[in-house]
């Protein structure tokens, strides 16, 4: 018996309760799972297992309709008709006792949600429409915001002072990897509205953009007006320990916030060659992606306390203040995630700044000792600290000349610059290729998709038309054998990327 099957076992035995709930969905989703999901979505959070009985037997679900199951509950559950506003859930299998079962988390939200239009919350085993009961409701709203800041409205705060450009670049950025992504077709407001950052305070009346929307989004001015003591200290300290041999102090929007945490930590950390199968892969920037986005998803913003990044003598320390959820080191067989900002890490997964809830942490913990020789280390308190070791850049080579560290850092940027115009898929591709000839097929494979989505057809063909791209049958961009490969221009691109090779 592996360990997830183990876990499952001891938690079935428990039986259901305020955090745990049954369905039987022998071939089929029980239609009452999505009020389930929205009672828990509207209390403490909880897990939700198909294919075990009321009482806890093992049935599990028919294996045909394992696929079709999946599928519909992550479509609907992703449809504002059905659940709104909709919620982020993954759903994963797990063989008990030969059988599939699936198990389905879904995290306390920051939001009030309602299933086909009505309110539902949870008590002991049972989920309870609340809808006609007023002062439930008003208990229900005013818990979410006493919980979550990020929702805290900003009747001051006017579309003017969110940048327009970076509204248009999230834009852009979520329409990479959807074609049909709903922001497309989108006002402003309608995005915010959509992306819960313009919300009305059922108390009061008052609508306005949230502490979550001036953060993502806004200029500098109102973010250091919502939250003056904004900030993220990045410090490398390896030789003056009593000060830094180099510091950026970060006091900007959430999203260029991520990017120059990744610029810094791409200038002072090395990327050792690491193969994955046949694709070379950066363990510096995937684990570093994760850390980025846990500092500014992660946070408790009305806290002072300023979130650091300092890069040691073999490791990375970070720390951000934190609302616990527990206290002590997280244990990854046994994490339960538990969203802090729900708002703000939607937005995130939207533009593909973070993976799912969780999947971050299993990331770094996959991958952390490989790069460094020890597992990451993560505490849980009113800070949140993690630890990860790292390698040295080879002694053996000398010390980087002031002149040679300009150039890692003028090359970091210009590939992150360039990343960030044209878009994951793009930045996608010339790294795959980097590793050799690809296939149309090859590179849907390598991106995750499904298909050969629009998206990727047109990241193709302008990777083509600006010579970044070349196809190995240039006579025949039709053929059945047609690759892609890069240019000379893409190669030299390529170069510029921290742990690229020209």
């Amino acid at each position: 018996m592996d360990t997830n099957e183990r876990k499952l076992k001891e938690l079935i035995s428990k039986g259901e309760g305020i955090d745990l709930e049954f369905k039987t969905c022998r071939n089929q989703l029980n239609r009452d799972v999505y009020e389930t999901v929205c009672a828990f979505l509207n209390r403490h959070g909880g897990t939700i297992l198909l294919g075990i009985t009321d009482s806890g037997d093992i049935q599990g679900i028919e294996s045909d309709a394992v696929s079709q199951i999946k599928k519909d509950f992550v479509t609907t559950i992703n449809n504002p008709q059905k659940i709104h506003p909709p919620a982020y859930i993954s759903v994963n299998e797990v063989t008990v006792e030969g059988k599939p079962v699936l198990r389905v988390y879904v995290p306390e939200s920051s939001q009030v949600h309602r299933c086909n239009g009505r309110i539902y919350d949870r008590n002991e085993d049972g989920d309870f429409d609340i809808t006609d009961h007023t002062r439930q409701v008003a208990d229900l709203y005013q818990r979410k915001q006493a919980t979550y800041s990020e929702n805290k409205i900003y009747p001051f705060a006017k579309l003017d002072d969110l940048r327009s450009d970076l509204i248009d670049k999230c834009r852009r950025l979520a329409g990479v990897w959807r074609d049909d992504h709903p922001w497309l077709g989108m006002d402003d407001m309608d995005m915010l509205k959509s992306a819960q950052l313009y919300q009305t305070d059922p108390e009061t009346g008052k609508s306005g953009i949230t502490l979550a929307g001036i953060l993502l989004l806004g200029n500098d001015q109102i973010i250091l007006s919502a939250v003056p003591h904004h900030r993220t200290d990045l410090i490398l300290r390896k030789i003056n320990l009593d000060r830094y041999d180099d510091r950026d102090l970060v006091r900007t929007n959430l999203i260029e916030s991520y990017e120059r945490i990744i610029a810094f930590v791409q200038k002072h950390l090395p990327d050792p060659f690491f193969l994955e199968g046949i694709e070379r892969m950066s363990l510096r920037d995937t684990i570093f992606r994760e850390v980025a986005s846990n500092i500014l998803i992660h946070r408790e913003y009305t806290n002072a306390f300023p979130a650091k990044l300092i890069i040691e003598r073999g490791q990375v320390r970070t720390e951000n203040s934190n609302k616990p959820n527990g206290f002590g080191a997280l244990d990854p067989v046994n994490f339960t995630p538990f969203p802090k900002n729900p708002v703000i890490g939607a937005f995130f997964r939207e533009i593909h700044r973070a993976d799912e809830l969780g999947s971050g942490m299993r990331k770094m913990m996959r991958y952390g000792k490989a790069y460094g020789g020890a597992d990451p280390e993560m505490v849980e308190g009113d800070i949140f600290r993690i630890v990860i070791k790292v390698p040295e850049f080879d002694k053996t080579k000398g010390a980087i000349s002031p002149d040679a560290q300009d150039e890692i850092e003028s090359r970091a940027q210009s590939w992150a610059q360039w990343e960030a115009q044209s878009g994951a898929h793009s930045a996608g591709i010339i790294r795959i290729l980097g590793s050799g000839q690809m296939s149309a097929a090859d590179l849907v494979s390598k991106l995750g998709l499904k298909s050969k989505t629009g998206a990727l057809k047109r990241s193709l063909q302008e990777l083509l038309d600006k010579g970044l791209v070349e196809y190995t049958i240039p006579d025949k961009p039709k053929s059945r054998l047609q690759k892609y490969q890069l240019a000379e221009k893409g190669r030299k691109l390529l170069g510029t990327r921290p742990g690229g090779r020209e």
